[in-house]
């Protein structure tokens, strides 16, 4: 096939070069009616329903149907499919594709929010893996294979596995592939959270994705990494565990009837991008990318942390926490992804030979910030990092239970009632049906004082939570 083709940005453009009189949804005609600024209402001209040429995203026979082969070609899958409600419709969908009720699905501890909410949907029984401590960046890393060894001889009857790579801050595991055989020979699935790593296909010298790697089932955040709109991504299925058809199933249940060929096109446009990135392209991106660290490093009491996914970065200013950084930073206009107590996380850009990107103009800005922040009073204090100390843990189904809101004191060693997620990363701090330990108590306690935003149903401000009820 013809990796130069955007077929659907073509197909949408030729329809709007017709300049079509609209009597179809949406209610805006084009654009016409709405009364956002220009440069809103000119992307309302793409922003069209299932017309005539222009496909249907749940029974593709055209433009779609062929966009989305031109990224099964391009990702080397069984089957692809455009996601348009982000990776958590993904992550929903491929749970819901291979588990049921009561089924046992090993999953990786430091796993994003939407993944516990669809075993939650599904009703199977989680056992958390607990992951590695990654030093370098000082974040939850990776499950090792010995803990999943451990995990399939305590759980022999386990249907599936779903780990997290990369992790938020672009942490791989070096024996990912180790991991993914282990599993395949006990015959479980191995889903993959890959929300962060899309852009490993567009070279070689990129990570290896998971689904190079042999896992079943991959979802990736187009809008991340790459040049998609945010809530457009991608599902890849190469497997002989997990039916494609069963992933369409309930893609077509589980998505929007009327989706976005705004966000449809914008996929499109990604895996043009991913499928041509080029030798020149790589090479021009890591020297830009090797040029800001090195003069970001130059920057009095700035710590850069380089991890294995090129493309993120930590960046730490000695004595002062993350928070106070991103603070820092934001008031010269450079927004980070996210921060926490150690540092604040940058995702870079995936460049081509033909862009350029405002690095110079952010290293000033940057200057600017860490000069002020040294005028401010330190305030980086080191916390301890919430050890996963059982490696395998298995959580009780909690099927219509009571709840009750108690104290912090009175929560240790009672079960929490509700996901409690520090956001971003949305990885829980506790999970529904973990037991609260002191240690979460303290990160609670912690995390407040730090203004950190946590979602989940607790009230952290009168230091009460939901339990269970006994």
């Amino acid at each position: 096939m013809h990796q130069q083709r955007r077929p659907l940005v073509e197909a949408l453009q030729q329809f709007h070069d017709k300049q079509p009189i609209s009597f179809h949804v949406p209610g805006h005609k084009n654009g016409m009616l709405s009364t956002l600024p220009t440069p809103y209402k000119t992307a309302l001209r793409y922003d069209v329903t299932e017309l005539t040429t222009l496909d249907d995203l749940h029974y593709p026979e055209e433009c779609i149907l062929e966009a989305q082969q031109l990224l099964q070609q391009a990702y080397k899958s069984d089957a692809s499919f455009f996601l348009v409600n982000g990776s958590t419709v993904g992550n929903l969908a491929m749970i819901y594709a291979t588990c049921q009720r009561g089924d046992v699905v090993l999953v990786q501890r430091n796993a994003h929010k939407s993944i516990f909410h669809a075993l939650e949907l599904v009703e199977a029984v989680p056992v958390l893996l607990a992951p590695n401590v990654h030093e370098a960046s000082k974040t939850a890393g990776y499950v090792e294979v010995e803990t999943l060894e451990q995990a399939l001889q305590q759980h022999p009857e386990a249907k599936a596995v779903i780990i997290t790579s990369p992790t938020y801050y672009g942490v791989i595991a070096p024996q990912l592939k180790q991991f993914i055989d282990r599993a395949h020979e006990a015959n479980i699935a191995v889903l993959v959270d890959e929300a962060h790593g899309a852009h490993f296909a567009a070279h070689a010298s990129m990570p290896h994705s998971a689904l190079a790697l042999g896992a079943d089932v991959v979802v990736q955040s187009a809008h991340k990494t790459l040049n998609a709109m945010t809530m457009a991504s991608f599902l890849h299925v190469r497997s002989d565990i997990v039916n494609k058809e069963r992933i369409a199933k309930y893609l077509r249940m589980l998505q929007s009837s009327s989706p976005s060929y705004v966000l449809l096109a914008s996929l499109d446009d990604a895996r043009y991008c991913v499928a041509n990135y080029s030798d020149p392209d790589y090479r021009y991106m890591m020297h830009e990318r090797h040029r800001f660290i090195a003069t970001l490093r130059k920057i009095k009491g700035v710590i850069v942390v380089e991890v294995n996914d090129p493309l993120k970065l930590c960046v730490r200013v000695e004595g002062y926490n993350g928070f106070q950084l991103k603070d820092a930073l934001e008031a010269e206009h450079v927004f980070i992804e996210l921060a926490d107590n150690e540092q604040v996380l940058f995702v870079l850009p995936l460049l081509t030979a033909e862009q350029t990107y405002p690095y110079d103009e952010a290293i000033t800005a940057i200057i600017r910030a860490v000069a002020t922040l040294h005028t401010q009073q330190q305030a980086y204090t080191q916390l301890p990092m919430l050890n996963y100390t059982t490696p395998v843990t298995k959580i009780e189904p909690m099927y219509d239970t009571k709840t009750e809101l108690i104290s912090f004191n009175e929560a240790i060693g009672r079960k929490s009632a509700a996901q409690i997620v520090p956001y971003p990363p949305g990885i829980p701090l506790l999970v529904k049906g973990e037991v609260i330990t002191a240690a979460h108590i303290q990160a609670m306690i912690q995390y407040e004082q730090l203004s950190c935003p946590i979602q989940g149903e607790h009230e952290i401000k009168t230091q009460q939570l939901y339990v269970t009820k006994e």
